[in-house]
This record gives structure tokens, sequence and C-alpha cells, in this order.
């Protein structure tokens, strides 16, 4: 399809229907976010795997507030004019890593294209503190672009987590539609950098779904790896609201699987390939 917006709904497939997060220990990881004062995305974007996660005792961390000064047409993320930068945020990350004795730490955050630096000392100061605080725990960090400000992006480079992801999201062709303040280009060179800057693995994701074409993948895939990219995610697109953009359709598993191979004969290290897999989805594995 030429366009991912449609009016007509496709019905979703019984392969995509997830559980509710329950028991003590999703219980628990509820209760540690609340009392920090902190927000996860598995929350704020509404993760189809959150009571996987949640149930092991993991959840993905999302720094710099919950608002978004973006308002990419995918996200679930509220848009809007956020609050000011909390000083004690890296503080109470980095405490509540300690209490869910966590051994590998996701971090992300929202776009914060309001601040000087995009918030790339916030995002050193909590991996440094998570390091202080929590010796011995690994860390990958889901960062935005900083706009292309690279003496901003140095700041993440500089404080050296394991694991450094930044998505594309989707295929060329799509990325103005779907990510409108965002550039295809600008995200390929956010990945190229981080390689040539030191960081051992660096990561990207792509959601299917939303029109683009097999030829379309496979070339997003080759950007990637030319990129320096070592684990690749893939994942079906799903629709959090009617005002977000329309799913176009329901990949099938078995495509998924068909993903994984070319991208592992690719020379990726890593791919997470299936239709629940999100950024996050099995970090662990990919330090």
């Amino acid at each position: 399809m030429d366009t991912v917006k449609s009016e007509n709904r496709i019905r979703k497939p019984e392969w995509l229907k997830v559980k509710l997060p329950s028991g003590k220990v999703s219980s628990d990881v509820l209760k540690n976010v609340t009392k920090h004062e902190l927000h996860t995305i598995c929350q704020s974007g509404n993760c189809p795997n959150q009571a996987e996660c949640w149930g092991e005792g993991t959840a993905t961390l999302m720094i710099l507030g919950n608002v978004c000064t973006r308002s990419c047409q995918f996200c679930n993320v509220e848009t809007g004019k956020p609050e000011a930068v909390d000083v004690m945020e890296p503080y109470r990350v980095a405490e509540s890593v300690k209490l869910m004795g966590l051994k590998h730490a996701v971090i992300t955050s929202v776009d914060r294209d309001d601040l000087k630096d995009g918030g790339a000392k916030v995002w050193a100061a909590t991996i440094r503190m998570i390091r202080k605080h929590c010796p011995g725990v690994t860390m990958e960090t889901l960062i935005p672009d900083f706009q292309g400000k690279w003496e901003n992006l140095q700041y993440v480079i500089d404080a050296k987590p394991e694991v450094v992801s930044h998505n594309i999201e989707t295929v060329k062709r799509l990325t103005k539609e779907v990510r409108m303040q965002a550039k295809y280009e600008r995200s390929l060179e956010v990945l190229k950098r981080l390689k040539d800057g030191g960081i051992k693995r660096t990561k990207s994701g792509i959601m299917l779904g939303l029109g683009e074409t097999e030829e379309e993948v496979l070339e997003a895939m080759d950007d990637l790896r030319a990129a320096g990219v070592d684990v690749l995610t893939i994942g079906q697109y799903l629709q959090p609201t009617k005002k977000h953009l329309a799913v176009q359709d329901y990949i099938h598993p078995d495509m998924f699987r068909k993903y994984e191979m070319l991208g592992l004969n690719k020379g990726f290290t890593f791919v997470e390939s299936g239709p629940l897999v999100r950024s996050s989805y099995h970090a662990e594995r990919h330090v």
C-alpha cells in the first residue's frame, strides 16, 4: 500500500491476544514504580508484553518524565509540554533498580526537544548513578536522536552503557508519516556514531504492518548492518487508539520467523522477531 492511513479496521488475529499483568511479582513491580514516582514505557506505551516482563520482575524504566515533545503517529505516550527536569530522578531510578534486584536494567526516555541538551545530561547522570549504586548491573539505554546534535549524543557514549538502542521504527518510505519529526538517515547516523564512538553493542527496532513491503524491510536491514547495528527487533504494529495510524496488515508468525533467519544471515548477532516483540523484549540476552 502507498499509505499507512485507512478507515477500515482489520480484525486482530488469535496470535496477538495477550494477558494482563497479574501475580505477586507483577504487583511488587507496580508498587516499586509507584513508590519511587517512576514512569515505565510498559504503561505509557501500552506494551503487550507487560504481563510477561512484570511477572518476571522486570520493567523498562522511562526517564525525563512521561510527556513527549514529539507526536509520532504510532506511539501512545502523551504529547505536550513536559514538566521541568527532576534532578533527583537519576537517584530514584538507581534505587529502584537496586530494590528490584535487577541484573540487567533497560532505560528509555521521552523526546525532550524543549531542552538544549535534549536530556542528554540526565541520561549520563542516570547511567552513572546506576553504576554507583548497583555495581555489576548491566544496562541497555534506548535513546532519542537528540535532533542530530552530536555533542549531546556524546554524553551517552562517554557514559558507556553496555547496549545502546535507537529505533528506526519503520522503513524509509514510511518514515515521514510514521515519525513526522524524525529522519531515517539521521537515525542511521545516530547508530553509526554510537558504534564509531566505541559502544560495543548497538541495537535498533522496526514495526511491521504499516504498509511496508518485504523488499523495503530487507533494505532497512541492510541499512542497519551498514551502520554497524548488532541487534535487531522486529514486531507487529498495534494501533493504540483510533487517533493513531491504522494497522494495514497483521503479519503472520511464519513471516516473522523468515525475517529472523534473513536477519541472522545478514550478520546481526541477535534478531528478536515476532508479533509481540518490542524494543526491550528479552533485552538481557543482548548484552
